[in-house]
C-alpha cells in the first residue's frame, strides 16, 4: 500500500516545489541611455517613416527587381536565414525543459516513466529567457544582414549606371576627338598646321580612350558584383547600359529615440544583453541544490516514483567564478550595446552632412560644367579667327571632360549617401514587427 502511494507523494511533493520555486538572479532592466532630442546636422524631422520596401523611392523598377532576387538567391542571406532556424530550435529545446520527460520501454520490464527536474531556483526559467532572448537577437541578425545586401545591391546599382553616363560621355568624347584629329591631319597634310598640334591631340585622343576603357572595367566589375549578390554567376547575369536620369530623393527623417526600435543592429545588442542577464541567473542557480523526480508506471513493478536531491559541497570557487564570469558578460553586453547607440548617431550625422554639403557643391559643379562648355565653344571660334593656338583648345576640352566627370562623381557620391542614411535609419525594419514564435515551416525547412 505505501508503495502505491509513494508515487502519489512524489508527484505532490514536486507540484509544491514548483509551486515555490525561487527565481534567482536579476531580472533584465534596459538600461538608460540618454538620446538627443534632434540631430545636429539636420533640424528636419518628420512623422513619417521609410517605408519597409524603402528602395521604391528611387522609383526605378529594374532596381525592384534586382532587390526581390536577394530574399530567394542570395546565399548569405540563406546563412543567416539557418542561423536563426537554429536560434529558434534551441529556444524550443529550452521551453521544453519545463515538461516531463516521457520514456516508454524496457528490457525485461514494460512501462512509462516520466521524469522531471524541479526549477527549484529558476534556471529552467532563466534558460528560457536566455534562449528566447538570443532567438530574438538572430532574428534581428538576419534583419541587418539583409538591410546590408539591400543596400550593397543598390549602391552598386547606382554606381554601375554612373558607370553608364560616364562611359557615354567618354564614348561621345572619343568620337569628339577623332572627329577633330581627322580635321587636324588633314590639315597637317595640307601644310595649315604643325607636328606639334596633331601630337597634342592625339595624345588628348588617347587619354580619353585610356578613361573609357577603366570605366568599362569598373562597370564590369559592378556587373559581376550584382550578379553575386542575387546569387548568379557573372556568367549569366548581364544588365544592359542605360544612363537613367538619377535623383536623389528626400528621406524621411524621424526622432531620434525611434533610432532605438528602427535599427535591427541595436535590437540585436539589446537581446545579446537580455540573453547576458539571464545567463548570470543561470550561473547563481548552479550554486544551489537541485531535485529530479520521477513517476510510472510497469508490468511487473506497478506504480512508481521517487526523486534525486543534490547539492554541490565543494567546487574549489568554481561556481563563484561561473557567476563573475556572468557578470563580465553581462557588462560587456552593456557596452557594445551603448557603442552600437553612439555609432549608429554618428552613422546619420555624417550622411546627413554628407548630402548637405555635397548638394551645394553638386549646385557649384553644374554651373562649373555649364562654364566649361561655354569656354570650349569660345576657344574654337577664336582658334578659327587666329586668336588662340591649339594649346588653348586642348586645355578647355580637357578641362570641361573632368568637368562632367566630376559632376557624375558627385552625383554618385550623393546617391550613396541617400542610401546609407537611409541604412542608417533602419531601413524599413520595425522591432514592432519582429515576430519570432517558431513554426513548423521554419523548424523543418532543412528537413
Amino acid at each position: 500500500m505505501n508503495h502505491k502511494i509513494f508515487p502519489t507523494l512524489t508527484l505532490v511533493i514536486f507540484t509544491l516545489f514548483n509551486s515555490a520555486c525561487t527565481t534567482v538572479g536579476p531580472n533584465y532592466q534596459q538600461p538608460n541611455m540618454p538620446l538627443p532630442k534632434d540631430y545636429k546636422e539636420s533640424a528636419e524631422l518628420s512623422p513619417m517613416l521609410i517605408e519597409q520596401h524603402w528602395w521604391e523611392i528611387y522609383q526605378d523598377p529594374i532596381l525592384n527587381q534586382l532587390i526581390a532576387q536577394i530574399e530567394l538567391h542570395n546565399y548569405s542571406l540563406q546563412a543567416n536565414q539557418a542561423r536563426l532556424r537554429q536560434a529558434l530550435s534551441n529556444q524550443v529545446i529550452a521551453q521544453a525543459s519545463q515538461s516531463p520527460n516521457v520514456i516508454a520501454g524496457g528490457k525485461n520490464d514494460l512501462g512509462i516513466v516520466a521524469n522531471w527536474e524541479v526549477d527549484l531556483w529558476g534556471r529552467i526559467q532563466r534558460n528560457i529567457e536566455a534562449n528566447g532572448a538570443l532567438a530574438e537577437a538572430s532574428a534581428a541578425d538576419l534583419a541587418a544582414a539583409k538591410l546590408a545586401l539591400q543596400a550593397q545591391l543598390t549602391q552598386n546599382y547606382f554606381l554601375l549606371r554612373l558607370k553608364d553616363k560616364e562611359i557615354s560621355l567618354l564614348q561621345n568624347t572619343v568620337s569628339s576627338y577623332q572627329r577633330s584629329l581627322q580635321i587636324t591631319q588633314n590639315q597637317y597634310k595640307a601644310g595649315v598646321t604643325n607636328k606639334d598640334n596633331l601630337a597634342q591631340e592625339q595624345a588628348q585622343l588617347s587619354a580619353a580612350l585610356v578613361q573609357m576603357n577603366n570605366a568599362q572595367i569598373d562597370r564590369a566589375k559592378l556587373e559581376h558584383s550584382i550578379a553575386v549578390l542575387v546569387g548568379q554567376t557573372p556568367r549569366e547575369f548581364s544588365l544592359e547600359p542605360a544612363p537613367i536620369d538619377m535623383k536623389v530623393p528626400q528621406v524621411p527623417l524621424m526622432l531620434p529615440s525611434k533610432l532605438l526600435e528602427r535599427r535591427p543592429d541595436i535590437s540585436a545588442a539589446e537581446r545579446r544583453m537580455a540573453a547576458a542577464s539571464a545567463k548570470i541567473g543561470i550561473a547563481e542557480a548552479e550554486a544551489y541544490p537541485s531535485l529530479s523526480v520521477f513517476a510510472g508506471v510497469s508490468i511487473r513493478k506497478g506504480l512508481l516514483g521517487g526523486g534525486e536531491l543534490s547539492a554541490p559541497l565543494y567546487t574549489a570557487n568554481a561556481t563563484q567564478a561561473m557567476r563573475k564570469g556572468a557578470l563580465g558578460v553581462f557588462d560587456e553586453s552593456v557596452a557594445n550595446y551603448k557603442q552600437t547607440i553612439l555609432n549608429s548617431f554618428r552613422e546619420v550625422e555624417d550622411n546627413l552632412v554628407e548630402l548637405q554639403i555635397l548638394q551645394q557643391a553638386s549646385q557649384a559643379q553644374a554651373e562649373v560644367v555649364k562654364a566649361g562648355r561655354e569656354v570650349v565653344g569660345i576657344m574654337n571660334n577664336q582658334y578659327q579667327a587666329g586668336v588662340v593656338n591649339y594649346q588653348s583648345i586642348i586645355i578647355a576640352q580637357a578641362s570641361a571632360l573632368t568637368n562632367e566627370r566630376s559632376a557624375l562623381a558627385l552625383l554618385g557620391r550623393r546617391m550613396l549617401a541617400s542610401v546609407n542614411l537611409i541604412k542608417a535609419l533602419g531601413g524599413g525594419w520595425d522591432v514592432q514587427e519582429n515576430n519570432l514564435q517558431p513554426t513548423e515551416q521554419q523548424l523543418t525547412k532543412d528537413e
